[in-house]
């Protein structure tokens, strides 16, 4: 079954941001990833939240397998997007 992608308004501002190309080609791996997510998000290491890797930009994303969902929350190149990560509870 396939999962839903629900995009932030954070991330969405942030593609706004980028070439055109670019972004084609971050939709494009994030729809990839909607038959079988798991094959292409990673789970970040201590947290529940997951990484899409795009050449040097990277999707953080919450993976709900009940509700199969997809919501990214963050969207930023790999130098940065760490650092803007929320703390876990």
């Amino acid at each position: 079954m396939t999962y839903e992608i629900i995009y932030d308004r954070k991330p969405l501002e942030f593609l706004e941001s980028l070439p055109k190309e670019l972004r084609k080609r971050i939709f494009n791996k994030a729809a990839d990833a909607k038959e079988n997510p798991l094959h292409f998000f990673e789970q970040l290491e201590g947290r529940k939240d997951f990484k899409l890797r795009v050449g040097d930009y990277r999707l953080i994303a919450d993976i709900d397998h009940t509700l199969k969902r997809i919501d990214v929350t963050l969207i930023d190149h790999r130098k940065r997007v760490y650092k803007h990560l929320p703390k876990e509870k």
